[in-house]
């Protein structure tokens, strides 16, 4: 494993919480830490039941926003695109009208995370429906929906930094033997101080 992984997924973040996570990758200690925290992945395994997830949370925090026509994990989303989701707005003429069909697209490696990693990114995307940019009141809109937005956010960037290293998929399942990975492992992990973050500049 490498013990320096590129800084592009902590860009943004104060030196010490970047220095943090490094040290913690280049110690062995970064996956320990994360499972100590989020000891299983979720069971939302289809589109269907991820459509319904993501529906219940826009019942209940975003009533006013358009419909969505489609929710999906996507396999190709992170490699093509450099994104861990995204959500467009599809122009179809109806009746003479052209109305736009809402669609959310979730990276796949989601489907093998913990709940609190997914409901993260679906915030994120739920957020845009009505703010379009990265900017303060985005960012109050992610909190409204999860007052714990910013934590999970700082904490799935140290995830992707740990797997940008060469580290193992914590919680996916192997194909071969239907087990889960190391988030079900006998005894307790190995606890190290992620540290607590700040808001990114938005």
């Amino acid at each position: 494993m490498r013990p320096n992984p590129p800084p592009n997924y902590l860009a943004g973040y104060p030196a010490h919480l970047v220095d943090s996570v490094r040290h913690a990758i280049a110690q062995g200690k970064l996956a320990g830490a994360l499972l100590g925290k989020y000891p299983q992945a979720h069971d939302i395994r289809t589109d269907r039941a991820l459509y319904e997830y993501v529906q219940d949370i826009r019942n209940r925090h975003l009533k006013n926003t358009a419909a969505l026509s489609k929710v999906a994990y996507d396999s190709k989303l992170q490699t093509l695109q450099k994104a861990l989701g995204t959500h467009t707005a599809i122009g179809r003429v109806q009746g003479g009208r052209i109305k736009a069909k809402r669609e959310i697209r979730i990276a796949g490696l989601f489907r093998d995370m913990p709940g609190d990693f997914l409901r993260m990114i679906v915030v994120h995307e739920l957020a845009h429906l009505k703010e379009s940019e990265h900017n303060k009141s985005f960012y109050q809109l992610c909190r409204h929906m999860g007052p714990d937005y910013f934590q999970l956010e700082f904490d799935l960037r140290a995830y992707l930094s740990y797997l940008d290293a060469g580290g193992e998929a914590l919680w996916a399942i192997s194909p071969a033997s239907g087990q889960d990975g190391p988030g079900n492992a006998k005894g307790p992990p190995e606890q190290a101080a992620l540290g607590r973050c700040k808001p990114l500049s938005g």
